[in-house]
């Protein structure tokens, strides 16, 4: 009997880690020295059983400290693209055949192992990824949650129909089955290089496909590591094949290959546009149309009311907009205040914005690098913008430190239609625009072309269920934060711009990794 036999229901989310306590914080720092002595190592491909190294590397770097290694990653061809097509197609014959309950054993084997190693794998997303202690710990366990939710709901799909019972036709047995689709190609995200990453691609596995993994350039380290830990789980070769590479020659030949049956794509919205078009078009020898699951970022906000607590509304902005630098497509990079409250919110915004220290990420600091210099660049440049759309209150510089540091940067006053209220900008910027009731702020916060995360702040329960009913997005929260979903409980994707409202973390998310089939037969 394998481990996935454990009751489905006992699914929990994995406790986030306590670094107040001395344990826990020299257990973290133990981690990272250990991890730090084994940095810029060669990282071959993985294709099927093959490790190839290749000529041309991806450096990954640390954003924090732009001098050193984290790794030396060999870059695909389209040559070699080709070869990882053949090995997926070949061992997608055999996959798909895998029992669901056995296929789920190696995501709860792999959940095990992940939970041992936790501090080795947040200190990874620490050092390539500027990511602060507490930001990396929550990384690492939702990836842990989508191992297992994943593996239980697999079983759960192989064991009951989605739909409602069918309806019983005499002399007749119908049944309704969800089988997979093919091989998929995986381009994740360096936000969550592990939890977006492993999530899309074990969601895919489990489901019965073999799958290409392209990560994201600034992240193949971590998603090198993970490769490594679903081969010592001994997940079949083949089922998971690891290249990296340029997006044109890797990332664009994957979505336009005649044999990818699907495409589970995170990130911007110009990159999640154009695979949408390419992956449209039908190429010679291709017998099916490309199914596209794509998370294309946000810009999304906080609405304040004059009901509200002031207090609890200006944490949740500060939160929603500077955790892991706003590098999050849920990230509330915007908040629409009711006039009457408007000067005291921004007044305590402005106050706990002061409060934040920009530092190393290893030496945990609240707020750390952005990801790399064309990111940096393109923070700043949007910071010279805002300055001519609103009232500059934090910031507006980058800070010292060998890294991509930007100072949290907070403008008042602005305009709804300005750039950097419509504009996703991905970094510690915050635009605070004002309302003259509760309604327009939230006719103003659906004035978007996205529709990912809200939140709205407020005592009255009459305004509250308006909002609800209201509020155009995916995922929307009441006194809290808009970032921050956890697997299961808030499944997590959006509207419009945002993407194809994939629900990460869903009971029906795995669906998009399946095709039904009805089969009818005469009873004897």
């Amino acid at each position: 009997m394998t481990t996935t036999a454990k009751k489905l229901s006992e699914f929990k989310n994995e406790p986030f880690t306590n670094f107040s306590t001395n344990e826990n914080k020299q257990a973290m720092e133990h981690a990272l020295a250990k991890v730090s002595k084994e940095l810029g190592r060669e990282i071959p491909l993985y294709i099927g059983s093959e490790k190839i190294s290749t000529d041309e590397k991806i450096i990954s770097i640390n954003p924090g400290n732009i001098d050193q290694i984290i790794g030396k990653v060999s870059k695909g061809t389209s040559k070699i693209v080709d070869s990882a097509m053949n090995v997926a197609l070949e061992a997608f014959e055999s996959w798909k055949q895998v029992p669901a309950a056995e296929r789920a054993d190696y995501l709860v084997r792999a959940a095990a192992l992940l939970r041992e190693r936790k501090h080795e794998f947040s200190s990874l997303l620490v050092l390539e990824t500027g990511k602060n202690w507490a930001e990396a710990d929550a990384d690492t366990a939702e990836a842990i949650d989508f191992f297992e939710f994943y593996a239980r709901e697999m079983i759960r799909l192989s064991e009951t129909s989605i739909l409602r019972p069918l309806t019983k036709i005499e002399g007749e047995n119908n049944q309704m089955t969800y089988i997979p689709l093919g091989v998929g190609v995986i381009i994740s995200p360096f936000n969550f290089p592990l939890a977006i990453m492993a999530g899309t691609t074990v969601a895919a596995i489990v489901s019965g496909n073999t799958v290409i993994l392209k990560p994201a350039d600034t992240a193949p380290v971590i998603a090198a590591k993970f490769v490594e830990l679903m081969k010592e789980v001994g997940l079949p070769d083949g089922v998971l094949n690891y290249v990296p590479g340029d997006g044109i020659e890797v990332g664009e030949y994957l979505v336009e290959h005649p044999k990818t049956r699907f495409i589970s794509f995170t990130g911007s919205r110009a990159v999640g546009c154009r695979i949408y078009e390419r992956a449209s078009k039908v190429q010679p020898g291709q017998i099916w149309l490309k199914r596209v699951i794509a998370e294309m970022g946000g810009k999304d906000g906080v609405v304040v009311d004059e009901t509200a607590d002031i207090d609890a509304a200006a944490k949740a902005i500060v939160a929603s907009a500077f955790g892991y630098q706003g590098q999050k497509c849920s990230a509330g990079s915007r908040a629409i205040i009711v006039e009457s409250v408007y000067d005291q919110v921004v007044e305590k915004v402005t106050s706990l914005v002061s409060q934040l220290e920009v530092g190393a990420p290893a030496e945990n600091y609240p707020v750390g690098p952005v990801i790399d210099q064309k990111s940096f660049d393109k923070v700043m440049s949007y910071i010279e913008i805002g300055k001519s759309e609103g009232r500059l209150l934090n910031g507006g510089n980058k800070t010292d430190g060998n890294g991509y540091y930007i100072q949290p940067t907070v403008f008042a006053d602005v305009d709804p239609k300005a750039r950097i209220m419509q504009e996703e900008i991905f970094g510690p910027v915050l635009a605070l625009a004002k309302a003259k009731d509760w309604q327009e702020a939230i006719a103003i916060y659906n004035d978007t072309d996205y529709g990912l995360t809200g939140a709205y702040f407020s005592s009255s329960e009459e305004r509250i269920s308006f909002a609800l009913d209201h509020m155009h997005c995916g995922n929307l929260y009441i006194n809290k934060k808009c970032t921050g979903a956890l697997v299961g409980a808030q499944p997590f994707g959006g509207f419009n711009m945002s993407g194809t409202d994939s629900k990460a973390g869903g009971y029906d998310y795995l669906l998009l990794f399946t095709q039904g089939k009805l089969t009818s037969r005469v009873s004897k």
